[in-house]
């Protein structure tokens, strides 16, 4: 019986196992502190957020503000817009204009405070979904278009001398090519290569091709003739066209500060070259409308023959 009673044990012993203090409760099972939103305010009874919660969530700033899509200009003054409203009903009254017409419109409306770019857009009746019907091409202008270009010339032998003759800003061989392929040299406006360089030029295509300065035949920046009658049309302004998704072609043909006989003349030539270069698949209308405008004024339909 004594054995029985000290293994079975006093109740005090066993309420001991069976069930801790109070005070031992408490601390076994402590819960756990929440953890507060790091914007949360703290207000009564709840716990402030630490400075190092706080410091993690940036200030506001101006990359919190709305920012503006690309492509779309700022908003222009009540003065500004009631101005190009005026242009625009005056010049939709009197309809599509003579080309010398148009010329002298362009410089009584000028209202930018810099030399503005004269712009031709002509909309073309071409399939562009048809590779035979895409237009590309250089038109050289007889009175340049107002601005130095700079020329780079890939070529060796003799025409090195013969390309800095003829007022090429930068010439070289297999040096120019491992410096615009390492270095990513790209100070010109124009790149030009002799058909003995283009083997090796043509590794150039990922560093030139983007930014619309890879040498190719349809835009005749490669030199198959004399090296120094390219360098100097190029020089003089000579400029380049292609047909975009919609078929139509964009050039500067000059500045607006130029004689209105100059622009004709410069206006007249890149029509011509358009023409010349109708494919011979377009059917119907080859020139279907003719736009004239400058940097900072709205377009002027013109009338062509």
């Amino acid at each position: 019986m004594a054995k029985k009673q000290d293994e079975a044990g006093s109740p005090e012993s066993s309420s001991e196992k069976a069930a801790p203090t109070s005070a031992e409760g408490k601390e076994e099972k402590k819960p756990r502190a929440k953890k507060s939103a790091p914007n949360a305010p703290a207000g009564d009874g709840a716990p402030a957020s630490s400075p190092a919660a706080s410091s993690s969530s940036p200030p506001p700033g101006p990359s919190d503000k709305k920012k503006r899509k690309p492509g779309i200009p700022p908003s222009r003054g009540k003065k500004l817009r009631n101005h190009v409203k005026n242009i625009i009903q005056k010049l939709g009254k009197e309809g599509p204009a003579t080309l010398k017409k148009a010329v002298g419109t362009l410089k009584q409306i000028k209202r930018g405070k810099f030399d503005e770019t004269v712009e031709v857009h002509m909309s073309l009746g071409v399939d562009t979904t048809q590779a035979d019907q895409l237009l590309r091409g250089t038109v050289p202008l007889p009175h340049g278009i107002g601005k130095s270009v700079r020329v780079a010339v890939f070529t060796q032998g003799d025409n090195v001398a013969k390309a800095k003759e003829a007022g090429a800003d930068i010439v070289g061989g297999d040096d120019l090519i491992e410096r615009v392929q390492k270095q990513n040299f790209l100070e010109f406006d124009v790149a030009l290569a002799t058909q003995d360089m283009m083997g090796k030029v043509s590794r150039l295509g990922k560093v030139l091709g983007p930014r619309g300065l890879m040498p190719t035949p349809k835009a005749g920046t490669v030199i198959t003739g004399d090296v120094t009658n390219a360098v100097k049309d190029f020089k003089a302004g000579k400029v380049e066209y292609r047909t975009d998704k919609g078929g139509n072609v964009h050039a500067g043909v000059g500045k607006l500060s130029f004689d209105e006989d100059k622009l004709v003349d410069n206006i007249n030539a890149f029509v011509e070259a358009i023409r010349a270069a109708k494919p011979s698949g377009v059917k119907g209308h080859y020139i279907r409308s003719m736009t004239l405008c400058s940097t900072m004024s709205p377009g002027i339909p013109v009338l062509f023959s």
